[in-house]
């Protein structure tokens, strides 16, 4: 038994990756394959007595696919390039092709030995030449739609492509007669349709495929958050090794600033950890002998060993990594409303168009009467404004988006916004500002607020734990002035010490304030207020009297009372989902105006709960931190605000790039109006359809109501104009 990773290319949409996983493990010697789409790879496991590797790849190329070997990074990489410098290749084309058939429309002058009536053949073969490069450089959308169309599973592609050969293949019927001196057939020439297809549906696969690739670098970022080194002890001696040589049990030694390596247990030692990116707690976690630490999170105060647990693969940083790669293989794909139709429209109109022309033959008509209605049944249903329909509503609703600050990187994130049941909010970062500041002071003395917090500031200038962090930054937001601060001393999990204007001052909690024998007994009333209200408490101390309670807890991001009224309004149903203790949620909560509220939860127990509640209909997730990245992926639709971190805002579907949370109301609503364009698109479409057909057959060829191929063309063209004109009502 062997096992291998293989670089897939080729792979464009779920589609594409269950066929080839179902393809793979059909055959003979495989004993489970699985492929996946985001990381464009496929994980096999065979009996290598009966297969070898270039069998494995025979086997994908034989499916429609190229393998790109094991992990073959340096060969993905050129063949991005070569994606690249294509789009480029159908650029020029495009802008050559059409510039010389449709450039003395504009008033562009002509290029003379190209004028299509002084020259008619010249600019024939030139047009010509320049298609069959086009057709050549998008030969894969052509052999997609040829593959689907014998595989009876007929989709966009299919579309394409019979659009594409059928204008080619008139055109070439029309070269064909101005060889033989018929030149009025300049005039019927369509080989700008197939250059120009083709260019727009390679652009759409060039950008989807950045969006993936974005997606993979945010998944090895993630890998990144731990360290590359750490400290371990050996036979009583520090050494300094790579993750890679941490044996479980090994005895880790972490210093302050520094990184937990792996996960593990305490065994020695005494200090607060920011354990933020997997929890979203804001306030640091207190660690001493029998906690467990996890692997990336940051050693603020004191140091500390512990026993190496979950190493490697088993680590939360891992698992975190394979629950988003997993999310977002196993999301359900949104079957579009043009592809549904496809299945069965494309069929038919193949069917039609030979029926047609055998009926006509049988009857007698002149065969050129019968090739005319074959074609023009083809060319006149080519699918350009069913084509059109949904990505032209989609690119214009995604224009006024951005310009909203709303970032929306998948279509179906779109098309699916105005329907979500549900809204859940992450706490730490999305409904609140993320950073600690002071919420409340109780003044015990007779001096001013600004005074104790001046004189708070500048001891705890001297510490670097984000409390401390947080009253500094509300001091010099204040213009309040720092003073300098002697005898600094850190009194692990109590609190501070200093001196300043030659008095002794203690800052932090209750059990600080015991231990210097410090009468708080009179206070305990204000502190349960401010724990009610899910602060952190620091008691000041001046000469061993209390002279102060602050109170330092997140803040509430502006708006975010509106938006949640708004989004009830719609009947949205609003939930909070944090990993914060119940109390801090339920307080910041009510303040806000949402009653249902899910604490103390883990990224894995999050992606469950977003999970249950998709059962009551689609759920929009919303969040910004390291820990919301697999419920993101996980939720039908992903929102990450701007200013959150790498690995979510990838992880999701829309960004909120300045962090408006009041653009979750704007994205709905716009997501409103474009399914409305969407529908009003298709009707149209197949109204044209409809009414054209029939003309194109020949029905009404006995009152004298026919059609030839270049009146199909300009038909074609209005329908994708009206269809053109009403996406663009979206830009308002």
């Amino acid at each position: 038994m062997k096992k291998v990773l293989l670089k897939i290319d080729g792979m464009t949409c779920s589609a594409c990756s269950s066929g080839l996983e179902k393809y793979l493990n059909k055959q003979d010697g495989i004993i489970n394959a699985s492929v996946n789409l985001v990381m464009n790879n496929a994980s096999i496991e065979y009996d290598d007595k009966k297969l070898k590797l270039e069998d494995l790849e025979k086997f994908v190329s034989k499916a429609g696919f190229e393998s790109l070997g094991i992990d073959n990074f340096e060969k993905e990489k050129k063949k991005k390039g070569k994606e690249k410098y294509k789009l480029i290749g159908f650029t020029v084309i495009s802008i050559l092709t059409l510039y010389i058939a449709m450039g003395h429309m504009i008033g562009l002058p002509n290029i003379p030995f190209l004028d299509m009536h002084m020259y008619p053949i010249n600019y024939t073969i030139a047009q010509l030449i320049l298609s069959l490069i086009s057709m050549f450089l998008g030969r894969d959308i052509l052999k997609n739609g040829y593959k689907n169309l014998i595989h009876r599973t007929a989709n966009m592609d299919t579309l394409v492509a019979l659009g594409v050969v059928s204008s080619f293949i008139y055109s070439v019927y029309g070269t064909y007669m101005i060889f033989r001196g018929n030149t009025e057939f300049v005039e019927n020439l369509y080989y700008e349709s197939t250059v120009i297809i083709l260019f727009f549906i390679n652009i759409g696969r060039y950008v989807e495929a950045r969006n993936k690739d974005k997606t993979k670098e945010a998944i090895q970022s993630l890998m990144m958050i731990t360290p590359n080194k750490a400290t371990i002890i050996r036979d009583g001696k520090e050494k300094e090794v790579t993750l890679d040589e941490i044996h479980k049990d090994d005895i880790v030694k972490c210093r302050p600033g520094e990184k937990i390596a792996v996960d593990g247990e305490v065994v020695n030692g005494l200090t607060h950890i920011d354990e933020s990116f997997v929890t979203g707690e804001s306030v640091p976690s207190k660690k001493e002998v029998g906690s467990k630490v996890i692997a990336g999170s940051i050693n603020y105060e004191g140091t500390i060993e512990y026993k190496a647990e979950k190493i490697g693969r088993d680590s939360t940083v891992s698992e975190i990594v394979r629950m988003v790669v997993e999310a977002t293989n196993t999301k359900a794909p949104i079957a579009k409303i043009a592809d549904k139709i496809s299945g069965y429209f494309v069929p038919a109109i193949i069917i039609i168009a030979i029926v047609s022309a055998i009926i006509w033959w049988i009857i007698g008509k002149e065969m050129s009467f019968v090739i005319n209605t074959f074609i023009t049944v083809l060319v006149v249903a080519c699918p350009c404004s069913l084509g059109l329909a949904t990505p032209l509503a989609i690119v214009v609703s995604s224009g006024t988006a951005s310009r909203k600050g709303i970032l929306i990187k998948n279509s179906e994130s779109l098309e699916n916004a105005h329907k979500a049941k549900t809204i859940v909010f992450d706490k730490t970062g999305t409904l609140t500002n993320g950073k600690l500041s002071v919420n409340k002071i109780y003044n015990y003395i007779n001096r001013k607020d600004e005074e104790i917090i001046q004189i708070v500031a500048s001891i705890e200038n001297k510490s670097e734990h984000p409390i401390a962090r947080g009253i500094v930054d509300y001091a010099k937001n204040k213009n309040i002035e720092l003073l300098e601060a002697k005898d600094f001393k850190n009194i692990s999990g109590y609190g501070i010490y200093a001196k300043l204007n030659e008095n002794e001052y203690y800052i932090g909690n209750t059990k600080l304030m015991k231990e210097q024998n410090i009468d708080i007994e009179e206070k305990l009333k204000d502190e349960e207020e401010l724990e009610k209200d899910g602060n952190s408490i620091l008691f000041v101390s001046e000469n061993s009297k209390v002279i102060a309670l602050i109170g330092v807890k997140d803040t509430i991001r502006e708006n975010v009372k509106e938006v949640t009224r708004k989004l009830k309004e719609q009947g949205k149903k609003v939930v909070m989902l944090t990993g914060d203790n119940e109390s801090t949620a339920k307080s910041i909560a009510k303040s806000i105006g949402i009653t249902d509220v899910i604490a103390n939860v883990l990224p894995k127990q999050k992606a469950e709960k977003i999970q249950e509640l998709k059962k009551d209909g689609l759920v929009m997730m919303c969040g910004d931190g390291i820990n919301d990245s697999v419920s993101l992926v996980t939720a039908d639709i992903g929102v990450a605000v701007g200013n959150g971190t790498d690995i979510a805002i990838d992880s999701s579907d829309v960004v909120l790039m300045k962090g408006n949370l009041d653009r979750i109301n704007d994205l709905i609503d716009i997501s409103k109006r474009t399914i409305r364009n969407i529908k009003q698109n298709l009707f149209w479409a197949f109204f044209y359809n409809i009414c054209m057909i029939p003309i194109a057959i020949g029905i009404f060829s006995s009152f004298g109501i026919t059609m030839n191929p270049m009146f199909a063309s300009l038909a074609m063209t209005l329908s994708s104009i009206t269809v053109t004109l009403n996406s663009l009502r979206l830009r308002k």
